[in-house]
């Protein structure tokens, strides 16, 4: 239920660029969503499809693409790919952990037209 106020602020966000570049419609949104995010993509075009209608954003195309959550180790200082279910140190097992990748969540890039 989280991906109903995200997708609001993308949808925000979108119209106030579009309004500042004068477009009359936007085509294409670029999401960058992370792993760790728990932003389920499906959730987000559903709620895209409900607020975008009768909107200069009705229609656009949502690209996700997503980032795999990749760790930084304090103790062995490894980086990697966690396991299922684990988020310790491959190497040496340590909890001493940081995320360096896989939860973000941004929008990337927006495609407009303009009578340009």
């Amino acid at each position: 239920m989280h991906e109903l106020p995200v997708t609001q602020s993308i949808l925000e966000i979108a119209l106030r660029y579009a309004g500042e570049k004068d477009a009359r419609r936007i085509t294409h949104l670029y999401l960058v969503i992370g792993d760790l995010s728990s932003i389920l993509d499906d959730s987000v075009q559903f709620y895209w499809d409900i607020i975008s209608r009768g909107t200069i954003a009705e229609g656009a195309v949502l690209h996700f693409q997503r980032v795999p959550t990749r760790m930084v180790c304090f103790e062995c200082g490894s980086t990697y790919l966690p396991e299922r279910g684990t988020l310790a140190c491959p190497v040496c097992n340590s909890a001493l952990v940081q995320v360096a990748a896989g939860d973000e969540f941004r929008l990337d890039a927006i495609d407009i037209e303009t009578d340009d």
